[in-house]
């Protein structure tokens, strides 16, 4: 049986699910047997982010009880099989979110790593995704207003008994209004795993309906997406390390930080 990942943020905007088509890849393409799934059922995008938009047998189809888990799995880009939700309004209606546990586990016997790319927020596909996956990370902007939302989600994860791999800092500008990686992680007592720049090559690889990791793969964000998924299967990094930003700014002050710690009880 395989492992699993869930990919989960607080908010929208993070880039949840680039982060979860090209971490895909990079395990690939270190020889792994990967299974992306797009359980963001009514939200659907990595279809768009993978080329696999308008398929027939989906996520939708199998939820509502009309095919099997096996006849929605295609052929992926980079060597990933991939999982969409389809975007049918009329099929989200006949969803049976109690069948998702099922999927799951079902999907974990075919691969060596499913990563799960859930919808934002803490709802129902999210707390499934948590409960019957083993590992989590959690994708955050370096923004004060998601520290909040991911704080929630990682929050309800621990409720869960979800091991939470790490947090991954993305869309980072290594400026004076990015927080940094000491008050992220003091914000949700967990550790940075990486950090992501801002890189306009992810929206121009969106735009061309290819991950950005095939698309240009001397990216600076491709270049730390990789060394993650090095750093995942525990392999030491051969990817060269480049230079992404300034170091982290000072700490801006403390009571914002103690603020958000008491928002929720723990």
């Amino acid at each position: 049986m395989g492992i699993s990942i869930t990919i989960a943020s607080g908010k929208g905007g993070t880039g949840k699910t680039t982060i979860s088509a090209n971490l895909g890849i990079a395990l690939a393409q270190l020889g792994k047997d990967v299974i992306i799934l797009d359980a963001d059922i009514e939200m659907a995008n990595l279809e768009l982010h993978l080329g696999l938009e308008g398929m027939k047998t989906t996520l939708q189809t199998v939820l509502a009880g009309e095919a099997d888990i096996k006849d929605a799995i295609y052929a992926g880009p980079g060597g990933v099989r991939v999982v969409p939700a389809g975007m049918s309004i009329d099929g989200l209606r006949k969803i049976e979110y109690d069948r998702l546990g099922d999927v799951l586990e079902a999907l974990r016997q075919m691969c060596e790593i499913l990563i799960i790319d859930v919808p934002s927020g803490i709802g129902r596909p999210v707390v499934v995704s948590m409960s019957v996956g083993e590992e989590l990370l959690l994708v955050t902007t370096p923004e004060i207003s998601a520290m909040s939302d991911v704080l929630k989600t990682k929050i309800v994860a621990k409720k869960l008994g979800a091991n939470i791999l790490g947090v991954v800092i993305n869309r980072a500008l290594f400026d004076r209004t990015d927080l940094a990686v000491g008050e992220v992680e003091t914000i949700l007592e967990t550790k940075v795993v990486s950090v992501i720049p801002e890189d306009p090559e992810i929206k121009m690889s969106l735009s061309a309906g290819k991950p950005v990791i095939l698309q240009n793969p001397n990216a600076r964000s491709v270049h730390v997406i990789r060394k993650l998924a090095l750093e995942l299967v525990g392999e030491e990094g051969s990817d060269e390390e480049i230079e992404i930003g300034p170091a982290p700014q000072e700490p801006q002050g403390e009571g914002i930080i103690d603020r958000l710690k008491g928002l929720f009880g723990r």
